[in-house]
């Protein structure tokens, strides 16, 4: 019996907020860059040359992995945890006082890692936009207008 296997490489997608002008940049690392931040730590500083932007520093501020499952920076190591919750990443509180256990990942930088959130701590001498700039596809489609209801006949 012969089995047959599809691979799909799945690319670390980096998110990066500017909080002076409140816009965000996406964009996808190159799988032979990824190795350059495993073992990073939500809260650490990291070199912008690392994802080409050069000149600035960007901090991690966490991320999620392919099933989307957050990261949380006070659980060590890089698997998944289930944890009790009452507050924070990973927990929308219903009613006062409740605790959930919820499925949450460490938050050191892995393989499994498919979206990293960093935030801009020292501007470059490039602009965010320049370097990322938005694609078609990620401006999006322009809306439909609506047509105005008529009755039907």
């Amino acid at each position: 019996m012969l089995f047959i296997v599809e691979l799909k490489v799945i690319f670390v997608k980096i998110v990066i907020g500017e909080p002076k002008t409140a816009k965000s940049y996406q964009f996808e690392l190159p799988k032979e860059k990824e190795s350059l931040l495993f073992g990073k730590h939500i809260g650490e500083e990291m070199d912008g040359s690392m994802v080409g932007a050069a000149g600035y520093k960007f901090k991690i501020r966490g991320g999620s992995d392919k099933e989307g499952v957050p990261m949380k920076s006070d659980i060590g190591g890089i698997g998944k945890k289930r944890v009790v919750l009452t507050k924070g990443v990973g927990f929308r509180k219903a009613k006062p006082g409740e605790k959930k256990k919820k499925c949450v990942r460490a938050g050191t930088i892995s393989d499994a890692i498919s979206q990293l959130n960093v935030a801009v701590m020292e501007t470059g001498p490039t602009p965010l936009e320049q370097l990322f700039p938005k694609t078609a596809s990620a401006e999006g489609e322009k809306k439909e207008e609506k047509k105005p209801k008529g009755k039907k006949k």
